[in-house]
């Protein structure tokens, strides 16, 4: 009898306990660059303050295939991916440049190998773009790559090792607008590109959309008037499972939806770059805002 009373204890200590912990948490992922942070702690805070919902962030878990798997292994519910990087890494598919019938294709391909949504995206299109000082842009009326292509035949070119070995980068990109270069191209790391314009060590740089310092200097990016690049939109990418286990989110985080242009973008991650502000701040200041 005296056992039975124990163990009868037992199960109820369990049960009291499983009851006290409540549901589980959704879980936010993001990759391990400053904008994925900052993506990753706003759809936490979306979460939190419009479906009063327990979330627990992963952020910072590594580049594309290791947050990928995670949400395919379930370990996160969601984290926000690009539409280029889904097509071309993770599903290596061919490139394309028509932002509608990448972000389709995409779609339909997550949904029927993993049952991964894709919901609307943020706004902004973090794909590459090239750059030159401010000062040369209004010499010579250059808003886009044609007229730099025409301006001069002798641009020297700063870039990333990456882009200049990507099949949608360097090489695609000159053939493309015929632009003429002088000597051979400067590689370096992505944080000196910005110093060396500035300091006319190269007078063109390879860089991405929502870069910070594009909010902070004088300089111009050159627009992609023939479509060379591919699309590069961000959006949340959630578990099927997930949506159906919280009714409203969804919802909640469509409203998020084409609320992120490039140049709000570039700001957010300058707050965290380059003024170092803690990132939870920064993403509550623009839900506040909205």
């Amino acid at each position: 009898m005296a056992g039975t009373k124990i163990i009868a204890g037992l199960i109820a200590a369990l049960l009291a306990g499983g009851c006290s912990s409540g549901p589980r948490p959704i879980v936010v992922g993001s990759k391990n660059f400053t904008e994925q942070l900052v993506l990753g702690e706003i759809l936490a805070q979306q979460l939190e303050r419009r479906l009063g919902a327990k979330v627990e962030r992963k952020l910072n878990l590594g580049g594309t295939l290791l947050a990928h798997q995670a949400l395919v292994n379930g370990e996160i519910d969601m984290y926000p991916e690009y539409t280029g990087t889904a097509l071309t890494a993770v599903l290596k598919m061919p490139v394309s440049s028509d932002a509608s019938r990448v972000l389709s294709d995409v779609r339909d391909s997550y949904e029927k190998r993993w049952r991964l949504e894709w919901l609307a995206p943020f706004g902004f299109n973090n794909s590459f773009v090239m750059v030159i000082g401010g000062e040369e842009a209004r010499r010579g009326k250059l808003r886009t790559l044609s007229e730099a292509a025409r301006y001069k035949t002798d641009w020297v070119m700063g870039m990333g090792y990456e882009f200049l070995q990507r099949p949608d980068g360097f090489a695609g990109m000159v053939k493309s607008y015929g632009l003429q270069i002088k000597g051979q191209v400067k590689t370096m790391d992505l944080g000196l590109l910005y110093r060396a314009l500035e300091q006319r060590q190269v007078d063109m740089i390879a860089a991405s959309a929502t870069d910070g310092m594009l909010s902070v200097l004088d300089v111009t990016v050159l627009q992609d008037d023939r479509h060379y690049f591919p699309p590069y939109e961000a959006a949340p990418v959630v578990r099927a499972g997930s949506l159906a286990a919280h009714p409203g989110m969804r919802e909640t985080l469509n409203e998020l939806a084409g609320k992120l242009t490039d140049k709000a973008m570039q700001k957010l991650n300058y707050q965290v770059d380059g003024k170092h502000r803690p990132l939870a701040d920064v993403a509550r200041e623009f839900l506040d805002a909205r």
